[in-house]
């Protein structure tokens, strides 16, 4: 009789890790969300270096940094907010706001001009906090909310201003006391020896300095970028979205105010109908960054670049002898090769292995 011998079932072998892909150099600079801005800057800065002498003289750079400075100092705050998921359109007028308040205060009563930057620094952040809030309060798109802003601040901006002063300007108010010194922080000069910078330029390269650090290396950072991806997705993993929105408003508020400041202390005195309109510009300086009007995707070195080309732009024109009112034409046409670019790019260093 045959024995049969049994034998026992192998055991099974262990899945093998999923490999991760490792993506290519190409894909990982393409993926930046400023690489398309740094090639536009790049190619118009040549252009204009070669048609228009004067663009090539260091003091020509220096008012180009200046220009560029009045846009990027707000539009770093206005490319955060895009990243995570809002707009305002308020941040135009909020500029004439700030400086109107600190003005009107410190005239009218004789007060240090510090006390009106304080006075008017709160109003500032006042507005960004009721924008958020409103946002997220409400339910309403950020676009209406502050769209309805712009229109309050606007018709304020211009009925205070004629109520209080007589005129549609302030008073100049560089014989008030606080003036110089307030002046040597937001409007000064800064001899570097080899050039003269406006102290904004400075101020400007901070600020993206600490938004580039806020997003790329804290908590906060990966917060925004949650908020503005998927809101939803976000609350669910506990991300405090009603506290980042309503941040990142009051940080728009707040250098919309440092540049209300520097115009009052640059030119002494404050038209009230400034700053309508100036809030498309600092969209556009962030969507030609690389910052999607969909939120979750953009950078604060972006939208210093797009302030840069604008900056160049506006110049280069006056330098090259041309008709400025070119200029609103390039902003157009701008925001569509931006638009359309970026998400060439996009869905180019997506598929890329």
């Amino acid at each position: 009789m045959s024995s049969s011998v049994a034998t026992q079932p192998s055991a099974p072998r262990a899945a093998a890790p999923p490999q991760r892909t490792q993506r290519s150099l190409v894909s990982r600079v393409l993926a930046r969300p400023e690489i398309g801005a740094l090639a536009a800057a790049i190619a118009i800065f040549v252009f204009f270096y070669a048609v228009a002498e004067p663009f090539r003289t260091l003091p020509a750079f220096a008012t180009v940094l200046y220009a560029s400075s009045t846009i990027g100092i707000v539009a770093v705050g206005v490319a955060l907010l895009m990243i995570g998921g809002e707009f305002d359109l308020s941040s135009g007028v909020a500029v004439t706001t700030s400086a109107l308040a600190a003005a009107m205060l410190t005239y009218q009563f004789s007060l240090n001009m510090w006390v009106g930057v304080v006075v008017s620094l709160l109003i500032a952040l006042a507005i960004g906090f009721v924008n958020g809030w409103l946002v997220m309060r409400t339910g309403i798109p950020s676009f209406l909310i502050t769209l309805s802003t712009f229109f309050i601040l606007q018709g304020i901006n211009l009925g205070v201003t004629k109520l209080v002063t007589g005129a549609v300007a302030t008073p100049n108010a560089s014989s008030l006391d606080g003036f110089a010194s307030a002046r040597a922080v937001f409007a000064g000069d800064v001899n570097l020896g080899f050039i003269t910078l406006k102290i904004t330029v400075l101020w400007w390269f901070l600020f993206v300095a600490v938004a580039t650090w806020l997003l790329l290396r804290t908590r906060v950072g990966n917060w925004i970028f949650a908020s503005g991806g998927n809101e939803a997705s976000a609350r669910a993993v506990g991300v405090p979205v009603p506290r980042v929105k309503i941040g990142l408003f009051m940080g728009v508020a707040f250098l919309a105010w440092f540049l209300g400041m520097h115009l009052l202390f640059n030119f002494s005195s404050v038209q009230s109908g400034l700053g309508v309109g100036n809030e498309f510009i600092y969209i556009i300086a962030a969507v030609v960054g690389g910052a999607l009007l969909t939120g979750g995707y953009g950078s604060a070195v972006g939208s210093a670049l797009g302030a840069f080309i604008f900056g160049m732009t506006t110049q280069g024109i006056v330098f090259a002898g041309w008709d400025p009112n070119w200029f609103r034409t390039f902003l157009g046409v701008m925001l569509l090769l931006a638009v359309l670019v970026n998400l060439y790019v996009k869905n180019y260093a997506a598929r890329r292995k």
